[in-house]
């Protein structure tokens, strides 16, 4: 606060011919705890705000009133006041996507059993299993789409590391036309009250009929470069782009890299986000794909995290 200075008491005071005596400024400021300035009133808004959940939850534990919930879980409330850190946080919301991860469906015995890969199933293409060391192709070729997304997420059930998807053959012919021209970008994947942390993708196109994606956290690609191990591994399989209309994806998180199965399905639904836009789309992600692959000094990772958030 600023003292209020008034010539005529000044020299009311005293004799004219008086020197000014020193001017002494005071500060009137009080020292108080932003905590309580800020969240001060709060909690009677609060308990207005969300009164008819909270009757609700008492009604539902047998409770009489909202005092009673509260007073039941004194403990609990008292925990997480002195350690806010206890509080449970919820996982990234998953992006908007034309991925399918099917869930367990009514199917015939026959289409549910996983059915016998062909003797072709040694691993080719540096190491990539073709689509025929895990079905046959014979036979899935005579199911319909459906069971074929069914057969397929069977066939992986069993492994809890493991990544599998349908996608839509125009879907991926998007995803891979604008791979081909910007085959190595970096994505954002959000970490509860830590920001976020930035992953290094590489495509590759070893065959006609596959195409991989390899993940690695930024820090370690910037450190090993090529020489660094990858925390996620995707292959999609194009066997049934044409017959069937479907692009079989499958993938593989590495255990003790820092990463689980909902990240890596996370960041590989943030890719499509990206890639999967049309060619004459002139949206701001795919500015940032373009300005990414020129090394513009533009690109920035403020951006990068704003549109990866985006739900659509």
């Amino acid at each position: 606060m600023h003292a209020i200075r008034c010539p005529t008491w000044r020299y009311s005071l005293g004799p004219r011919n008086a020197p000014p005596l020193p001017f002494v400024q005071r500060r009137w400021a009080r020292v108080q705890d932003v905590r309580f300035v800020a969240t001060h009133g709060e909690p009677d808004r609060i308990l207005d705000r969300y009164r008819a959940k909270l009757d609700e939850k008492a009604r539902k534990e047998g409770h009489r009133s909202v005092e009673d919930l509260r007073q039941a879980y004194k403990d609990r409330i008292e925990t997480v006041r002195r350690n806010p850190a206890l509080v449970p946080t919820s996982p990234p919301a998953r992006p908007s996507s034309s991925f399918t991860f099917p869930s367990a469906p009514p199917v015939s015995p026959a289409a549910a059993a996983p059915t016998a890969p062909t003797p072709s199933t040694s691993k080719s293409n540096g190491g990539i299993k073709p689509l025929s060391a895990y079905l046959d192709l014979g036979k899935v070729l005579d199911l319909p789409a459906r069971e074929i997304e069914y057969v397929w997420r069977l066939r992986h059930a069993e492994s809890s590391n493991s990544l599998c998807a349908v996608i839509p053959s125009p879907t991926y012919r998007r995803i891979a036309s604008a791979a081909r021209r910007h085959p190595q970008f970096i994505l954002p994947l959000p970490r509860e009250g830590q920001g976020a942390e930035i992953h290094f993708l590489q495509w590759t196109f070893p065959s006609p009929t596959t195409s991989t994606v390899l993940f690695t956290h930024l820090a370690e690609y910037k450190l090993r470069g090529e020489y660094s191990q990858p925390h996620t591994t995707v292959t999609h399989h194009l066997d049934l782009a044409d017959p069937k209309g479907l692009v079989l994806l499958q993938g593989q998180v590495m255990q003790d890299r820092g990463i689980g199965v909902e990240e890596a399905q996370w960041l590989l639904m943030c890719l499509q986000k990206f890639y999967g836009l049309g060619e004459h789309d002139a949206s701001p992600r795919k500015r940032l794909l373009e300005q990414f692959s020129q090394g513009d000094g533009d690109f920035a990772v403020e951006h990068l995290l704003e549109e990866a958030e985006k739900i659509s």
